[in-house]
């Protein structure tokens, strides 16, 4: 079934109907003809583009949607769908200056109502990406191709929380029953959770979830002659098994895999035709637990929580070998941290990173000292199929954490049932990786230290709830004294770390493998942008 706006001739078989769709649009518009086969671990999510705030999730929008900005395959902040934006006389306004000529999928005209839409679209309660403007008092049409925030204090940050934040036509969304975005963690389903209407270089061709999605170049993008726009279809196929993933690069059915596994990094290289690009990569992974309740359900503990103890916490971060995990399980492609944010980010020091020294003696103790020198039992959740070797790293922690008597039962599932158990506040102890799109620690403590609120703390599901705090991370977003604002953020992260609040392990490193005559930088945030990638000669 066809899932794009754009009508097809219905004489046409649908895979002659691609054929000619992609020969015409590189005929019209000079472009190299390639379709590219990428895989990756794991599929996104849905297509709502405002119903889940990660990273594959993203990926796959960032093809089809766009937001007023984006950042490019280096990180930098681009010009997308605003070409321009300033604060203007009152430090409390942003004013956005809109791209001319700019059409969505469907051939409608994209304008100020649809920007002033979906910001407040976003903004919603079952919108994942509310967080990103918790300082929004309004958006405002000045005109067809003008708009302003008006935030509730001066806020400079608020152009880097918006270059995940994708438009949606206002006319389509509405026609369509999809004004509020999908309910993805309890389950909810909209029509544009399997249909796209953006106004990016690719639009959806068909899809089939957890299978094979495939794009095509959009023939009247307004980008054609910014960049290169070398692939002209997108044969896009999650494959979980690592196993499976590089057996399909090697033997070229695939032309593209984001995470190629550690243990295949050199068998890869050595294959001619092929080759590994590598850069360390913008997000942490870390474990978290609850703290707040007063008896777990999957501990053998009765009316008692082990980790409402700090001392419980710090043995178990003492215990936690990390440069073992480094050397083991990912084959030295990590960065072993004691801190849960990435040296990408804004307030991140060589301190804050450095490793807990490990000591057995001393978590032992700690364990004795908190009353449970025998220890506890208790169940991990741990994703199989999103952050780089996360079950081998889940595993390697169970048998850290037998060491100090906590015996652990790990259960592994797909990211599709693993994320809703933390955003819906049910796993009581649970691998995360977070990545920072903002560069700025206040985008780690908006979703992961704030108490959970209906704008804020949405990824927060330690239990930890400290008011004092709240109104520091609160004061980032209106802080234009930058040494102020780095002396606060300063004073989170003491407190973060003196209460353990989760257990860092590593930064990731990125590795993609591709074929030799592909052209493409690895991008930070594990974001392959397939505009900008090109072909060699």
């Amino acid at each position: 079934m066809s899932l794009s706006p754009l009508a097809r001739p219905a004489a046409l078989p649908r895979a002659v109907a691609l054929a000619l769709l992609a020969a015409t649009t590189a005929a019209s518009h000079g472009l190299h003809a390639e379709t590219l086969r990428w895989a990756r671990a794991g599929d996104s999510l849905t297509l709502d583009p405002h119903a889940q705030n990660e990273g594959p999730t993203h990926t796959l929008a960032h093809q089809m949607y766009e937001g007023l900005l984006q950042r490019d395959m280096t990180g930098e902040i681009i010009p997308a769908l605003a070409t321009d934006w300033t604060v203007t006389e009152d430090p409390t306004v942003w004013r956005f200056n809109l791209r001319e000529g700019v059409t969505f999928h469907d051939g409608q005209r994209f304008d100020a109502d649809d920007v002033v839409f979906s910001v407040e679209r976003a903004m919603k309660p079952t919108s994942a990406m509310k967080e990103l403007l918790t300082s929004v008092a309004e958006i405002r049409k000045v005109d067809e191709l003008t708009v302003e925030f008006v935030t509730s204090e001066p806020n400079p940050l608020l152009p880097a929380n918006l270059t995940n934040l994708f438009m949606m036509d206002a006319g389509w969304t509405t026609d369509n029953g999809s004004a509020d975005p999908q309910d993805f963690s309890n389950g909810g389903d909209n029509h544009a959770a399997s249909n796209v209407n953006g106004t990016g270089a690719y639009r959806l061709s068909s899809r089939t979830v957890d299978e094979r999605t495939v794009l095509n170049a959009f023939e009247d993008y307004w980008g054609r002659d910014t960049f290169p726009l070398e692939v002209t279809e997108i044969v896009y196929t999650p494959i979980q098994s690592a196993a499976t993933r590089v057996a399909a690069l090697l033997s070229g059915e695939v032309d593209l895999i984001q995470d190629v596994p550690v243990q295949d990094i050199g068998r890869v290289e050595g294959q001619d035709g092929l080759k590994v690009s590598n850069a360390p990569q913008n997000r942490t992974i870390f474990l978290g637990m609850d703290q707040g309740k007063d008896d777990l359900e999957s501990d053998n503990i009765d009316g008692a929580n082990p980790f409402a103890e700090l001392a419980v916490r710090q043995a178990m971060n003492l215990v936690i070998d990390r440069a073992a995990i480094q050397r083991v399980v990912m084959r030295d492609q990590s960065d072993p941290t004691g801190v849960i944010i990435p040296p990408f980010a804004n307030g991140w020091n060589e301190e804050l990173g450095a490793l807990p020294e490990g000591d057995l003696a001393a978590a032992q103790q700690l364990m004795a000292d908190a009353g449970y020198a025998d220890g506890f039992s208790v169940q991990l959740d741990c994703p199989n199929d999103r952050y780089i070797n996360d079950e081998a790293i889940c595993q390697a922690v169970v048998g850290m954490f037998a060491r100090i008597g906590i015996t652990v039962n790990l259960d592994a599932k797909p990211k599709a049932q693993h994320f809703p158990l933390i955003n819906n506040k049910t796993s009581e102890f649970y691998m995360l990786g977070w990545g920072v799109p903002t560069f700025d620690s206040e985008y780690v403590f908006n979703f992961l230290v704030h108490t959970p609120t209906e704008n804020r703390g949405s990824w927060n599901a330690t239990g930890y709830s400290n008011a004092e705090l709240d109104q520091k991370i609160q004061s980032l977003s209106a802080e234009t004294d930058l040494a102020v604002r780095d002396a606060t953020i300063a004073e989170i992260w003491e407190t973060v770390q003196a209460e353990t609040l989760y257990l860092p392990i590593h930064n990731q490193v990125l590795n993609w493998g591709m074929k030799e005559g592909i052209a493409f930088e690895v991008q930070p945030e594990d974001q392959p942008h397939f505009k900008f990638l090109s072909y060699a000669d």
